[in-house]
């Protein structure tokens, strides 16, 4: 019996959660894992932090994840992968988008936007993939893609073959955006080292 995984995708509202939260769990429900997947959490109008649970293995019964549960954690921007850290487990791995999104108090001027947030987390002993998953999404076409190519980073991780992500894409997303976002996950997966 495989034990159950967990992966956390966290963000800010607008940055495209649901879909890749929807990619990974077509893959997962299409390799015949139970899979519970959250609905996302925070605000998820623009600017909010957002954070939405996948789970999966051979029986799942909740999709929470608690405090030094989670297998993956994907972070669309770098506060919010600081904000996540207690939730990676010791051997986990920490996939974080390089951009940084002013929250509220730093638009208002009440706080500073936190630094060297990617060297704080690798000295707290976060295995930490950082790179800049914008850039890539632009080259693919969109800024919007960033999730996309956030989930193609991480599809190293899992035991899929780039067909397979073809298929869920495919099968996931809408015609016109098709083509962008299969570019959008080449680029990430090609981009990422992660085993």
């Amino acid at each position: 019996m495989e034990k159950t995984k967990s992966i956390m995708i966290v963000g800010v509202g607008g940055q495209g959660s649901l879909l890749a939260s929807r990619l990974l769990g077509n893959i997962l429900l299409g390799a015949g894992y139970d899979v519970k997947v959250s609905e996302v959490h925070g605000m998820s109008q623009r600017g909010g932090s957002v954070v939405t649970y996948v789970k999966y293995g051979d029986k799942v019964y909740s999709p929470v994840v608690n405090e030094g549960e989670a297998d993956i954690v994907i972070s669309f921007e770098l506060c919010e992968a600081a904000r996540a850290l207690p939730y990676l487990k010791r051997d986990g791995k920490l996939i974080v988008n390089t951009q940084q999104i002013d929250p509220m108090p730093v638009i208002t001027g009440a706080a500073e936007y936190p630094q060297d947030i990617v060297a704080k987390l690798q000295a707290a002993g976060a295995d930490v993939f950082a790179f800049d998953a914008l850039t890539l999404a632009e080259q693919a076409g969109s800024a919007k893609a960033t999730n996309v190519v956030l989930i193609g980073a991480m599809s190293n991780i899992l035991p899929f073959s780039e067909e397979e992500w073809d298929r869920v894409i495919e099968t996931t997303v809408p015609p016109k955006f098709l083509q962008l976002n299969k570019t959008a996950f080449a680029l990430g997966r090609s981009h990422s080292q992660l085993r």
